[in-house]
Formats: C-alpha cells, sequence, structure tokens
C-alpha cells in the first residue's frame, strides 16, 4: 500500500464494522491504515517529534536507521489489537501466570539508530523493576507496507514478536541469524495459537472471551 500523507474524511455516522471473518482477508479501502514515510531523518529529529507527540497515541512512529513511518491505525487495526490482548491477558489470569502488559511502549535505542511502538507488549513477572525491553510484542497487520518491523525488533533485541496477519497468528523467535517462525511461544508455551484464532474468529471481543473460556474449563486445561 503506497504511503500517503492524505487524511481520509471522517463521516458523520461511523458505518458499521462488516463481520470479523471478512476483515480478516477484505479490508475497506476507505477504512485502512495511513502511513506517511520519511527519508533521511536525524535521530535528533525522531526524538523531536515523539516530543511534539506528547502523550498522545497516534501517529505511532518507527524509526530504522534514517527512515521514519508516521502511522495513525484504522478502527479495524485497533479492533483486532484489543481482542487479542484481552485474550492474552484473559488467558493468563486463567492460568494463573504474572504477566505484565505495556501498551504500546516507546522503545527505543540510540546506538542501533532503531525505535518502534508495538501495538502491544508484555513481559513475564514478578518483575524486580521496569525491564528495558518487553518479553514479546504484538504486532497487527492490518494494511501492507512501511517499515519492515522484524527488522526494527530484532536490532533492539525483542526475544519475540507475535504477527497478527489475514486471520493467523505467527510466532516469531530471536536466534543468532534472525528471527525465526515457531510453532509454539518461548513465553506461553502451552498458549496454542490456532485456540487464538479460533477465538478471534467470534464475532464479538466478549464473544472470544467466552470461546476461550469455554475451550479452557474451569481448570484452565485446554
Amino acid at each position: 500500500m503506497p504511503a500517503t500523507a492524505e487524511r481520509l474524511p471522517i463521516p458523520n455516522t461511523a458505518p458499521p464494522l462488516p463481520p470479523r471473518d471478512a476483515l480478516a482477508v477484505t479490508p475497506d479501502p476507505d477504512l485502512i491504515d495511513q502511513r506517511v514515510l520519511l527519508f533521511g531523518v536525524a535521530w535528533a529529529d525522531y526524538e523531536r517529534l515523539l516530543a511534539l507527540r506528547g502523550e498522545s497515541a497516534v501517529p505511532r512512529l518507527t524509526y530504522l536507521d534514517g527512515e521514519l513511518e508516521l502511522m495513525s491505525p484504522s478502527v479495524h487495526h485497533e479492533v483486532f489489537k484489543t481482542c487479542l490482548a484481552r485474550l492474552v491477558e484473559d488467558y493468563a489470569r486463567i492460568r494463573d501466570i504474572e504477566l505484565e502488559g505495556y501498551g504500546s511502549w516507546t522503545i527505543r535505542n540510540r546506538r542501533r539508530r532503531r525505535g518502534a511502538e508495538p501495538d502491544e507488549c508484555y513481559s513475564l513477572g514478578p518483575l524486580a523493576a521496569t525491564p528495558e525491553r518487553p518479553d514479546f510484542v504484538i504486532e497487527v497487520v492490518w494494511t501492507g507496507g512501511g517499515i519492515d518491523k522484524l527488522a526494527v525488533w530484532q536490532g533492539l533485541g525483542v526475544p519475540e514478536v507475535w504477527v497478527w496477519k489475514d486471520g493467523r497468528l505467527t510466532f516469531f523467535a530471536l536466534g543468532a541469524r534472525g528471527y525465526r517462525e515457531a510453532a509454539q511461544s518461548r513465553f506461553l508455551p502451552d498458549l496454542d495459537p490456532r485456540l487464538l484464532e479460533e477465538c478471534m474468529a467470534a464475532p464479538t471481543q466478549s464473544a472470544a472471551l467466552r470461546v476461550l473460556r469455554g475451550r479452557l474449563g474451569p481448570t484452565g486445561a485446554a
């Protein structure tokens, strides 16, 4: 999807979301993530833009060795990332796993010339102090294009990246030669990604949580 600086008009009445299974494969061209790509950006300018944005959630900024992406996520993007986060957190609660969530934490490293803000990120606890980086991040791919996020997270040393794309959840584990696709999460090894995909296909987020709880049962055993 080519980058564009043009902003879509905001309708007076928000259109209803299409069915969740349709969202996974047929994005509405009028409701897509909006991206602007800039090149030859100094690190100081990246930090200046972070400061100017302040506490606002958008645009999300990704920096990779002089290339800067500004992204405003669509409502569909946010629906998927919120639902997935709720499922992960409810799974941890049911299984009695200490899980710390950090949302879209801005993680950056001047020396490695990388910075990014995930859709969600987590560390297993309990933690004595705030970690330098999360144990795993979640990235929703709704509109293609933009900076290679795996290259950014690899440079930042994030051990694991979960990618939600086209109705599928994929784990990428960091090794000596970069990220490799993994069948299971290193941090939540008993979590079946196919179970989360089944939950994500539910018509609402509340229904997705009910599916999860029904599959795990009262003891948390799948």
